[in-house]
């Protein structure tokens, strides 16, 4: 049975952060500990990152479409803010020892976990899919 969550979040930091929260409580609850853990990981990743780079702090709505199913859980994020570098994905870089446990490595985080990762913009708006495995 495939069932489907939609969020309009603000694109601050307080209304993403009270929004992970509200979906740990509400549709990421029915995940095995381990699938709740990776969906928090990459959704704050993808979400902060859209606050901090696409809309730079300034704010904008940011659209969340959540799918359960079989094959794991579907997430599609859209958002108005710039586009990617390049219009593409960030490859990310991987950590090394000694280096600090902060910075740049979101992307490599989110590549890491999520499969059929896509990027595109149209019509002025950056739409994001990728899938976590269940």
């Amino acid at each position: 049975m495939t069932t489907e969550t939609r969020l309009t979040i603000p694109g601050t930091a307080f209304d993403v952060h009270e929004a992970l929260r509200g979906l740990t409580e509400g549709a990421l609850s029915a995940l095995a500990e381990a699938e709740r853990t990776t969906a928090q990981i990459v959704l704050a990743e993808v979400l902060n990152n859209i606050v901090e780079h696409a809309y730079a702090g300034q704010g904008g709505r940011i659209d969340l479409t959540l799918s359960t199913g079989a094959d794991g859980l579907r997430c599609v994020v859209t958002d108005c803010g710039v586009p990617m570098p390049s219009g593409r994905l960030p490859k990310g870089r991987s950590p090394r020892p000694g280096d600090l446990p902060q910075g740049g490595f979101g992307w490599f985080l989110i590549r890491s976990l999520a499969r059929d990762l896509r990027y595109s913009r149209e019509d002025g708006r950056n739409e994001l899919s990728f899938r976590l495995p269940s």
